[in-house]
């Protein structure tokens, strides 16, 4: 069971530069959430401030009870044995098999012996796919391997957190196809808290079962997936479907004259909110929503052709 993470009034700068200030959400126990923004607006400063690696300027991370931006080194070390964390290339060691970079944190973190540990091992791979290929080194299979293997290792702790950094990153469509269903899978296997950070507007939009989005040092909004995605507010709408008109442009933030020019345009129609992925039994997670269940309960009507192939549009207020 996943645990929840609960950030409030958290703010980060390297020295006179601010990344983010004031991010405040809570990530549900044992929920997918997706961490959105253009490059460059802190997310993954965001994974490592979650874990530890950095301290923030203010604000607070709880779980379980502890603030990890406020506490000591011994309790900062029990909390992150709660975290699995799957870095944006695999972070393989190049010497060592796929199998020896799996049991890494079993030997390091643990006294178990060499037999329980294969057992571990051999679990974790064939949850990922990878049964067979445990012999080969990570230069000799390819990147969406690498991160399959990379996953595997963040699994061997059993953790209740999982963080996953950028998984599209390097892989073709295909591939993050298969890499998504394999988050949905799992989660619905091990009922961790997943965050993942990503610019794939489709894992985005069928993935998770919240989404945040930072931009402009600031978290512009987060909640459940529906929500953001029938939403009007000028960036999230750009953003999460991918347009030009708003007030996103190629620096982040379009100048005066940007915004002007496009004063009366016509926005184009919200798409329709897509099902969520299911887990290949067919069996829903705990955490998932049924289609339309925060449009109706919130009394949104999302937009037209939402959840078409599950539900009729009259039961999501259309």
């Amino acid at each position: 069971m996943g645990v929840e993470i609960k950030i409030e009034h958290l703010t980060k700068s390297f020295g006179r530069q601010t990344i983010w200030g004031d991010v405040s959400f809570t990530l549900p126990a044992g929920e997918i959430s997706v961490m959105l923004g253009p490059s460059g607006t802190g997310k993954s400063v965001l994974l490592k401030t979650l874990i530890g690696l950095l301290k923030p300027d203010h604000g607070s991370v709880m779980i379980e009870g502890t603030d990890i931006a406020a506490c000591s080194r011994a309790e900062l070390y029990e909390i992150r044995q709660l975290f699995g964390v799957l870095f944006q290339d695999g972070a393989m060691f190049g010497s060592m098999s796929l199998y020896d970079n799996v049991a890494f944190p079993l030997r390091e973190h643990t006294n178990k012996g060499e037999t329980e540990i294969r057992g571990i091992v051999m679990e974790k791979m064939e949850l990922v796919g990878l049964l067979g290929a445990e012999t080969k080194l990570p230069g000799e299979i390819s990147g969406g391997m690498r991160k399959r293997a990379g996953l595997a290792r963040a699994l061997v702790l059993d953790p209740e957190v999982l963080l996953i950094d950028e998984p599209d990153s390097g892989l073709d469509p295909v591939r993050t196809s298969f890499i998504n269903q394999l988050f949905v899978d799992l989660n619905a296997q091990i009922d961790a808290t997943f965050l993942i950070v990503t610019h794939d507007i489709h894992t985005a939009r069928t993935v998770p079962d919240n989404i945040g989005l930072l931009y402009h040092r600031h978290l512009a909004m987060f909640g459940p997936r529906e929500m953001l995605l029938s939403s009007e507010e000028p960036v999230v709408r750009q953003f999460l479907n991918a347009q030009r008109v708003g007030p996103i442009g190629m620096s982040e933030e379009k100048d005066a004259d940007e915004l002007a020019a496009e004063v009366g345009m016509d926005l184009p129609p919200l798409p329709p909110i897509p099902l969520q992925l299911e887990p290949s039994n067919g069996i829903p997670r705990r955490s998932q929503r049924r289609p339309g269940e925060w449009c109706r309960q919130n009394g949104i009507v999302p937009p037209p052709g939402s959840f078409t192939d599950s539900i009729s549009p009259s039961a999501v207020g259309v």
